[in-house]
This record gives C-alpha cells, structure tokens and sequence, in this order.
C-alpha cells in the first residue's frame, strides 16, 4: 500500500512515500537490514558529538517473550496492532545531570538519530510507525533502564501488512489521507507570524 505525500515542492521519494502505518507483517526483518539501521542512526549530526542515543531491540524472532512483554507496555489503540509488529525497539535519550540545560539538545539528537533510522528504512522497503504511547515506568523495569537514561520513544520496524488484521476504526484511519499544515502556518520571514514567499511550484521534478 502506498501513500505518497502531496507535496508543493519536489522532495526525495524516500521522503514522499515515507509514512507510519499500523497493518504490520509479521515477516521477520533481516539481521543486515535492521544493523543498516541503526549504523544510519550512528552517523545522525550531535550536538558536540555527544551521540546520546541508545536502542533497545525486542524482535519476535530473537525472543517472543521478550516483545510481548514490550507489547503489554502499549497504551491506547497501540496495543491492537504492535502485537503483529517483528521488531520494536526503544530510544533511550542519555541525559546530563551535570548540565541539564543540555538536554533539550540530547532530546533533539534522538530525534535526528531515529530519523535518519527511518528514512534508511523506508530505502529497505521497511515501514516505521513511531510511538509515545506506552507505559514509561514498566519499560524502565522490564528493561532495566538505569538511572540518568530516559525511554522517549517506541518503534515499530518492519514490513506492511494485512489491513483486514485491524480492527475496523484503525483500518479506516490507515486508509485516511495523509495531511500538513501549509507552508504558510509555520514558514516565517523576517519576523513571527509573517509568511515566507515563495514562488509556487509549477512542476514537480523527480530529484
């Protein structure tokens, strides 16, 4: 299934025909692919090189009893879908105790980290769906997260699936179309609130 952004300008199509989706194969993910990854996610920009990332892998290859214990943190609509998910997998932001006004860069980082994550797997063919709903304390636990080191995000990794696995209200949001803002509502020029101008895009190049 795909559902290709409609975009003003032209963008990459690893960028365009990136999406979130919740009809998950069970297919297992290739052990070169999912390391392809996270060595994208290695070579993310950091603040200062400080690369405060850290990733923790539940595959239902590896280890069933371990992701369905992952599965039993979701919260919401997450856990009627995240259970036929191959791979999930924690972020983990490092923080500075000594300088907490860091860590907003540290939380940034992450996010650059799992981005380039996501995008080197929609290269694979491989969908991402990104998650903040579960429950941060029994992860903690259940994967003996040390102090000074905060879970921020769970992610679903792996191939598309069977749309009839979903429950019928998830199956009409899959099929939904995707939306953003316009470039007006959070492009600015010179000063807050003043919108940038920009010629509008008559042909859409492929890049």
């Amino acid at each position: 299934m795909q559902k290709p952004a409609d975009t003003q300008y032209a963008i990459h199509d690893l960028l365009k025909s990136r999406w979130s989706p919740r009809a998950f194969s069970s297919q297992p993910v290739k052990a070169e692919d999912l390391g392809s990854l996270f060595e994208a996610a290695r070579w993310s920009p950091s603040a200062g090189n400080s690369q405060p990332w850290s990733f923790v892998v539940a595959s239902q290859t590896n280890n069933e009893a371990v992701h369905q214990k992952f599965v039993g943190t979701m919260r919401g609509r997450n856990a009627a879908w995240t259970k036929n998910v191959p791979v999930l997998v924690l972020a983990v932001v490092k923080l500075n105790a000594e300088m907490p006004a860091m860590n907003r860069f540290a939380y940034y980082d992450v996010g650059q980290a799992v981005a380039h994550l996501t995008t080197q797997a929609s290269a694979l063919g491989l969908y991402v769906h990104q998650m903040a709903g579960f429950d941060g304390e029994q992860i903690r636990q259940i994967f003996e997260i040390p102090a000074g080191y905060e879970p921020i995000t769970a992610i679903a990794i792996g191939y598309f699936g069977d749309l009839d696995d979903l429950p019928p209200d998830l199956r009409e949001r899959e099929v939904q179309e995707r939306t953003r803002k316009n470039f007006p509502e959070f492009i600015f020029s010179e000063r807050w609130n003043q919108p940038l101008t920009l010629e509008k895009a008559e042909v859409l190049a492929d890049i």
